[in-house]
């Protein structure tokens, strides 16, 4: 049920694409911040960490002890924050997912600027800096797995240009079930947002951090705190 306040306050808005859209840009923006200012550490594409290890045990020019936890710690905290989670996803559980994630991107952003810059990436401040961006990229995702239900993986790319070039297969084949087709076609259209918004994080993470460094992550912070009041508008039949 959504929150009659909010709903007057956005009365109008495609909640089910701009949620999505305005996480993905989160993603986007906390990986490239993360990476090029914590040698290398991804905290959202989990799984390139393993290329950076990789990478710094050929060069030694990044990270090995962020790049290393961020793994467990990101299993850990996915783990924690579902078993918290009530069975059935309401609005409150959204909700306090939301802020916990916001939460934590500011936690992130305030030790990170007030401990950096990191000339060394392997310095305790900037392993602990990176384990809270991490923290709250597992929020993330357990965010939409759980409690947006039916919405786009807003941190693995890979997953959603895959479906999308899949269903793109569809209609140019222009063959098959017409139900099928129809679904496709909500995919995609679903799909694009999260990649357009992933992207563009990206690009304003990157260009944002050569000029304000570590503040740059005041980007995903602010837009953490928008996607809250956009929680309370996602349609789901239970109640608070």
């Amino acid at each position: 049920m959504k929150a009659k306040t909010t709903a007057n306050l956005f009365p109008s808005l495609p909640v089910e694409w701009l949620l999505p859209a305005i996480l993905s840009t989160i993603a986007g923006a906390v990986d490239v911040i993360g990476f090029l200012a914590l040698g290398g550490l991804f905290t959202a594409h989990i799984t390139g960490n393993l290329v950076v290890l990789a990478a710094h045990y050929l060069t030694g020019g990044f990270g090995q002890i962020g790049p290393l936890l961020s793994v467990p710690v990101f299993i850990a905290v996915l783990g924690v924050v579902t078993l918290s989670l009530p069975n059935k996803t309401t609005t409150s559980t959204r909700r306090a997912l939301l802020i916990l994630h916001a939460t934590l991107l500011a936690a992130f952003l305030g030790f990170a600027a007030w401990l950096g810059p990191f000339p060394h990436p392997d310095a305790a401040g900037a392993v602990f800096s990176g384990m809270l961006g991490v923290a709250a990229m597992a929020t993330q995702n357990a965010l939409i797995k759980v409690a947006l239900p039916g919405s786009p993986s807003t941190a693995v790319m890979t997953t959603n240009t895959t479906q999308m070039a899949v269903d793109l297969a569809l209609f140019v084949r222009a063959k098959g079930d017409p139900t099928e087709l129809a679904r496709a076609r909500h995919r995609i259209g679903a799909i694009c947002p999260s990649v357009i918004g992933f992207i563009a994080g990206c690009s304003a993470g990157g260009a944002l951090e050569l000029h304000f460094r570590l503040w740059a992550l005041t980007l995903p912070v602010a837009l953490a705190l928008v996607a809250v009041p956009l929680g309370e508008l996602w349609w789901d039949d239970t109640t608070p």
